[in-house]
Formats: C-alpha cells, structure tokens, sequence
C-alpha cells in the first residue's frame, strides 16, 4: 500500500488567491498525491509527454526497491512532469477523478501543472522566452501596421529565424503567424455594418491578439457572417466603442507562471467587456484557447462577481451560430458547397464540452462532407513554439497529421490558428477557421489573396 493518501484534507489550492497556493510544502504533498493517483490509473498514458515521463521515474524508483510509489519524487521528477505538459486539458476531460465528476480525489492535474510553474517563476523568475511569448499583443502592436513587410521579411528568413532561436528560445521551425499590413481594429473602425445587421441583435467580439494583429482575415469573416445572420458586432477600441482596446486573454502568460501580467490582463479586459455584458450581449470568441481562458480560468485568477458576470457571458463563436441556428435565425442558403472538409476538433475547444460547433454548422452547408479529427496538435498555446518541445510536439502532433491526410479533404478547417500552421508546416495543406469557411459557403469572402484595407484615417 502506498504511504500517500488519495483524498485530500481540504480540497487543493488552485486558485493563486489561496493562501497555501505558493506554500512549497503544500504544493509538494499534492504533487506526490496526484502522481500518485495518475500512476495507479494511467489512463492518460498516451495524452502528452507529462505522463510517460512520470510513470518512468516512479517506475524505477519502485523497481529499484526505494520505493512504493510516488512518495520519493524530487525537483528534477518535478521539473520534467511539468516541463512536459502543453496544458491541452484533455487528462481533465477524461478524468475519473476530478471535481467536475464529483470525485473525492478532486484532481485537476492540468491546474496543478499551472501552480508548479507559478511557484517556479515565483522562485526563479520569468524565462526570457516566456517573457517574450508572454506578450503577444505587444510584439503585434511592434511588428504590425507600416512594419508588417519587415517583420515578415525577417519571418521569412530561415538564417534570421535560427539567430532568433539562439537568442530567444523560439523555435526556429515552428511557423510563426505573419503580421498584418491593416489590423483588425483599423479595418473595423471604417467597416460601414450590413444593413439587417442587429435584427437579430447584438454582440461583443473579442477577436484575440491573432485576429487582431497577425490573421485578421478570421476577424472580417467573424463581422461579415455574424451580420450576415442579421447579428451587430461591437468592438472595443474601434468604430462607436472607440477607446481603450482589449489585450491579450493573458494564457501566454499562465503559460510561463506569470501570474501577476495574467490578472492584470484579465482585469483590463473585463473592466471593457462589463458594460457590454450588462447591455445584454454576449461576447463571442473564435480562438478556442482565448474562450477556454476566459470561461475557465479569468474568475480563478480575478475571483470579483465582475469576473465571473463576463465568464458567463463568453461563448465561441461557432457555439453562438449553433444557437442562432437553434432559434431558426441561421441562415441556410449557400451558394456554395464546400465538398469533404477534414475539420480538426482543438483541444481547448473540446475542454469547453461544447461538442464541435464548427462542424455542426459547416455539416448544414448542401454537398459538404464534414470529417472530424480529434487529435491534439501539440501546441496548445505557447509551449509548442518554443525550441525545447518543437521535436517533441512534432511526434506528438503526427496522428493529427496522418488524420488529416488519410482524410484526402477539399478543404482542412481548424478553430486553432496555431494548430492551423502546425498542418499546414507539416502537410503543406491550407487551413481555415471555421467561419472563414462558413463565409465562402455564403459566397461572403473577397477575392482570395486580396489584401483588406481602410479608407483613409479617422481623425
């Protein structure tokens, strides 16, 4: 029998508000506990890394005779199990043990995870490449706009990209989204609405730093069906909600531990979206991972009633047009069909247990052939960027790959921009969001290739 219990005194702190959050030796019992219970069941042995690196180093112990499970693990155990996981979240979908299934074990490994890099970086401070990755919207801010064809001149470089890597722990492999000559606010401050649009109300779009700064085509698409469907899209900082604009949803920054730039994100951003919440309009996100952030984890870590009034009005966008289309609002006529479409499920999005919007609302489109690929990219944020875990993400993205491919689709849509260039590195294949494709459906999309721009600049 293993000397560490299973069941806690007092259910595990995850929430950095919890005094015992950056208690070492609290943090260290529940560690030993989780992987103890996680090495028992090992139902997520083939999930990530995390998993086979942990049971290997208990393994041994037990085997060596030094131990009866995980009470010996150290740092270095520690370090590696962490270092490990991509914070993908499908161990706590498929968890037996977690407080969601209203288990006594109350395990939630992926926010473990989160609370032993907070303590880390809390420890030995923030990683230069998790300062960098961390702020998104500021490295958009820089290398958007008039500095877009530098900025992706030097994307383009493979000699540039391996002296980046030298000096800054981002991999030089991994395709890094292009910035955009015209950012979404820009294109939105001068985008005149449809005439129908707000018949069917209105909404709050929070486009993410991607859409904002790097693949704003996702942005246009989101406006152009959502008023298509007789829907008025709100924006914070641009057009009659001109103003401060909304940051980053502060994940890159979990990602690394940084806790502090988190909350101070998720502060910003909730203080914008309020008003919109308490005018009656919900906020719709196509980023997956920004959605998931903010439903799951913006009230963890800004515990206020505020936060958790915008949590509750947040859905994904492809969720939205599913409700649209359960009140008989969608519109269903589709000029064009979209044949065999292999559509990837993101993880963060199947963390959300919505199910697969994005396919249920492309599967109405008439001659369209919607194949779904639940397999994890090995991105997940920021962790598949880095040098470090680009090989690693890369084998663990293969069954992706192959699901893909085997598929022989007409068109490859992901809800994940980052998943989305991981296929495309490594199948060459186009990759749409969704919405990009429920616009062509509508026969919406421009020209393709051509570039969005503005009129001339408000004064």
């Amino acid at each position: 029998m293993s000397v560490i219990p299973r069941k806690p005194k007092a259910p595990p702190a995850t929430s950095p508000h919890d005094p015992r959050y950056y208690d070492a030796r609290d943090l260290e019992a529940e560690l030993r506990r989780a992987f103890q219970i996680c090495h028992e069941c090992r139902m997520c042995v083939n999930y990530c890394g995390s998993f086979p690196e942990l049971f290997n180093r208990v393994d041994k112990a037990i085997e060596s005779g030094r131990a009866e499970g995980a009470e010996l693990i150290d740092d270095a155990d520690i370090k590696a199990v962490s270092d490990a996981c991509w914070q993908c979240k499908l161990c706590y979908i498929k968890c037996p043990y977690t407080p969601d299934e209203s288990s006594s074990e109350m395990l939630d490994f992926p926010r473990l995870m989160a609370r032993e890099r907070a303590n880390r970086a809390a420890r030995d401070g923030i990683t230069f490449v998790d300062k960098i990755l961390g702020e998104p919207q500021a490295i958009g801010a820089v290398g958007g706009g008039v500095m877009a064809p530098i900025s992706n001149f030097v994307l383009a470089s493979s000699l540039v990209r391996k002296v980046q890597e030298k000096v800054t722990g981002i991999s030089a492999e991994f395709p890094l989204p292009p910035m955009a000559k015209v950012t979404f606010g820009e294109w939105f401050a001068d985008h005149e609405p449809a005439e129908n649009a707000g018949k069917n109300g209105e909404v709050v779009l929070f486009a993410t730093c991607y859409g904002e700064y790097n693949v704003p085509n996702v942005a246009h698409a989101t406006v152009r069906v959502l008023e298509h469907n007789g829907v008025r899209v709100r924006y914070p900082g641009a057009g009659e909600d001109r103003g401060a604009m909304l940051t980053c949803c502060g994940m890159p920054n979990l990602d690394g531990g940084d806790v502090k730039a988190a909350t101070e994100k998720i502060r910003h951003n909730v203080e914008l979206l309020l008003p919109h919440v308490r005018a009656g309009r919900s906020i719709v996100v196509p980023g997956p991972t920004c959605g998931y952030t903010m439903k799951k984890e913006w009230a963890e870590y800004l515990p206020t009633p505020e936060a958790k009034e915008v949590a509750a009005a947040t859905i994904d966008l492809m969720e939205f047009l599913v409700k649209l289309g359960r009140e008989k609002k969608l519109v269903r006529e589709f000029p064009e069909k979209l044949g065999k479409v292999a559509y990837h499920a993101a993880c963060h999005l199947r963390a959300q247990k919505v199910g697969f919007p994005g396919a249920r609302v492309l599967g109405v489109v008439p001659d369209t052939d919607v194949r779904v690929i639940e397999q994890c990219s090995a991105v997940d944020g920021t962790w598949g960027m880095k040098a470090a875990n680009y090989e690693t993400g890369r084998r663990y993205a293969q069954k992706l790959v192959r699901g893909v491919s085997d598929t022989e689709p007409d068109m490859v849509v992901s809800d994940c921009t980052l998943a989305g260039l991981r296929v495309v590195k490594e199948t060459g294949k186009h990759v749409l969001h969704p919405i990009e494709a429920l616009a062509r459906a509508y026969g919406l999309l421009p020209a393709e290739g051509a570039e969005p721009t503005t009129k001339a600049k408000r004064a």
